[in-house]
């Protein structure tokens, strides 16, 4: 069995693991260990690496584990890094690319330690067949990563090679993109589950609706892709294609349960192209509409799920002689008046930056959720919208105890 590590986007450790004991459920040797900040250890075979990266929604990478000692200066990160059977994987003739991460390491200059493990694949490349593998840090063929905290170094082999998140399919983007496996996560989080209905009123370019869509459809995530192990040494294609085949598509759905819109058209075309190069194959109906004017997309509750916009892209086509403020607090207000007329019963999560968000709505968040978005601090704000909650009771008539006690002093 191989240890393995899964980073993810911070705050959606959780959701991970949950993830990852579902897909482990298909395999005999998947295990899920312990989850740390940034991602979560698991154990397997090969096989069970290929089935992470076609399968994992939530995970960035699927890194394996190398090697791991204790160390007080670089040349015992060499050690480690030079004794790692590095040619049973790849050759002198694939490129490399080093990253390191550091977490309250002693050590002086990362940059530094970066250059010792580079060192120490290349001398033993050398050592052994004269010739050393070269560096490529745009596209390289095998991703090296080294993780330090205080006292432990690790070394790991990325089996993925682009970051999970890249699915494939996305040609377009938006201002600002959210990340498909941050989308994912938020799904998750949400507690959306195909056949709920789903609406995002700002899809930009259409992230949400896409992981939705493929989760609606059966796709996997890492269906559309290629990855780092396929490029390994004895790399049996026939497993990996039977690991394929086996995927069963579902019924795609008779009545359309996913919705979009957004307050510009080119967003909602962008979208619109991203379904179908995701392979989306059935209708999900979008609309060119501002958020504050639009109406609940289905008869039953469902969940709305969004990122809204910040700053100048909520003016796309409102009121440019307005300050920035101004414009997201008339924004917001009018969008929580949306909200409370037109979705009673439905469960709203709202992901953004801006941790004043319920305060701008006047609502009260039942449940606010903390994650980052690369380095970005970010709440994932839940609001229940509860039919009738913002009208006032109705005077009730006073029973004859009630009528009967006497009134309260004044102070």
């Amino acid at each position: 069995m191989t240890s393995y590590f899964c980073p993810c986007p911070r705050g959606m450790e959780a959701a991970l693991a949950e993830e990852l004991g579902e897909i482990a459920q298909s395999s005999a040797t998947l295990k899920v260990h312990n989850q740390v900040p940034g991602g979560v250890h698991c154990s397997g075979d090969l096989y069970d690496a290929y089935r992470i990266n076609l399968h994992s929604r939530i995970a960035s990478r699927v890194l394996m584990r190398m090697g791991v000692c204790h160390y007080q200066n670089e040349n015992d990160i060499y050690d480690l890094v030079l004794a790692q059977p590095w040619e049973e994987w790849f050759g002198v003739d694939h490129t490399i690319r080093v990253d390191v991460t550091a977490i309250k390491s002693p050590l002086k200059s990362i940059e530094f330690t970066t250059l010792k493990i580079k060192d120490a694949i290349c001398d033993r490349f050398r050592d052994m067949y004269g010739k050393r593998p070269s560096v490529n840090t745009r596209e390289p063929d095998m991703r090296i990563a080294g993780f330090l905290d205080q006292r432990q170094f690790i070394i790991y082999l990325d089996t993925s090679g682009e970051a999970l998140f890249k699915r494939g399919w996305r040609n377009e983007t938006g201002d600002a993109p959210l990340r498909e496996n941050l989308a994912a996560g938020l799904l998750r989080v949400s507690g959306w589950k195909p056949g709920v209905p789903l609406f995002d009123p700002m899809c930009g370019s259409g992230t949400i609706l896409c992981e939705a869509a493929q989760m609606v459809q059966g796709v996997p995530p890492g269906a559309r892709r290629r990855f780092a192990f396929e490029k390994f040494h004895d790399f049996d294609p026939a497993p990996w294609q039977a690991m394929k085949a086996a995927i069963k598509p579902n019924p795609l759905p008779a009545e359309p349960t996913i919705f979009g819109s957004d307050i510009s058209g080119d967003m909602v075309a962008m979208t619109r192209h991203n379904l179908r190069s995701a392979g989306i194959l059935f209708e999900v109906p979008l609309k060119q509409i501002e958020a504050q004017q639009v109406q609940a997309p289905s008869a039953q509750p469902g969940i709305m799920l969004t990122n809204p916009p910040y700053g100048e892209r909520i003016g796309v086509r409102g009121d440019s002689t307005l300050a920035e403020d101004d414009l997201a607090k008339s924004f917001y207000a009018d969008f929580s008046s949306t909200l409370k007329q037109r979705f009673a019963g439905w469960t709203a999560y709202l992901f953004t930056a801006d941790l004043g968000l319920p305060k701008m709505l006047r609502l009260k968040e039942s449940r606010k959720t903390p994650f980052f978005n690369g380095a970005l601090e970010c709440r994932l704000f839940r609001f229940d919208m509860v039919a009738g909650f913002n009208r006032r009771e109705e005077a009730k008539p006073k029973t004859d105890a009630a009528a009967a006690a006497p009134a309260p002093k004044a102070e």
